[in-house]
């Protein structure tokens, strides 16, 4: 969506907070012995207090109020009854609708003790979404977002999942101008609006540069397991840079 009013902006920064505190309370809860399920419960709790709806459920008839991915899965995986264990990395993934509105974020969460690589892998997960988030500006082209993003895996050496892209959001879960791709792609000659609200969500992998759906058709897995990190952000492009609306 693109916002036309500041009625609009208000409410979608109110979603926008409600998400991220949640995700920072449930990051806050993983800890070895803690399920899944426990932490989608969390998670739900926090947003149905306030009175707002879990947007996979609502928008896909998803089999929880979040996505809780536990490595090697990386995205969509439902919560279940298995306990977390220390080397885990886990993805989160919170959207939800309120008033009308979607807000939509996600984080990669490694519990410790983990290998180094494994931290610098988170590390450089987030650095990846914020070389992204900063080449966004208004009349500016959306493939400098993946242009930036793939500059940033190159020089570090990680690879970038090429069947996941960002996406609009705003009014639905996934809204216009649809798929962003995190890579630069060429072709793609489509400018940014003022106003324009989207997410930026690369996923940033040792190796992996797809994922397959499982049989439970909704977790996404790496074909080799390689170890891939996700960090994502809602944020709406003004005349002064990126303004972004899921900080908790």
């Amino acid at each position: 969506m693109t916002i036309e009013h500041d009625d609009q902006l208000e409410k979608l920064r109110a979603i926008g907070r409600l998400v991220a505190q949640t995700l920072r309370a449930m990051g806050e809860a993983l800890e070895p012995g803690i399920t899944t399920r426990e932490l989608d419960s969390l998670g739900r709790k926090m947003l149905e207090k306030e009175g707002a709806r879990s947007a996979p459920e609502l928008t896909y008839n998803f089999p929880g109020a979040t996505c809780i991915s536990v490595g090697p899965d990386c995205a969509h995986g439902i919560p279940d009854d298995r306990p977390v264990k220390a080397g885990d990395l886990i993805n989160i993934d919170v959207s939800a609708e309120l008033d009308g509105y979607f807000g939509d974020t996600g984080a990669s969460f490694a519990v410790p003790p983990v290998k180094s690589q494994i931290e610098q892998l988170c590390h450089d997960g987030r650095q990846a979404m914020w070389a992204g988030i900063r080449a966004v500006k208004s009349g500016g082209r959306l493939n400098d977002i993946g242009r930036s993003i793939e500059a940033f895996a190159k020089k570090r050496g990680y690879s970038l999942v090429r069947n996941l892209a960002s996406h609009g959001v705003g009014q639905s879960l996934h809204d216009e101008p649809g798929e962003i791709p995190t890579w630069y792609e060429p072709r793609d000659r489509r400018k940014i609006p003022e106003g324009l609200v989207f997410t930026i969500e690369p996923f940033l992998s040792l190796g992996a540069d797809w994922v397959e759906e499982q049989d439970d058709g909704w977790t996404l897995r790496p074909p080799l397991h390689q170890p891939t990190v996700q960090y994502e952000h809602t944020l709406v492009a003004t005349r002064r840079g990126p303004l972004v609306l899921t900080l908790a």
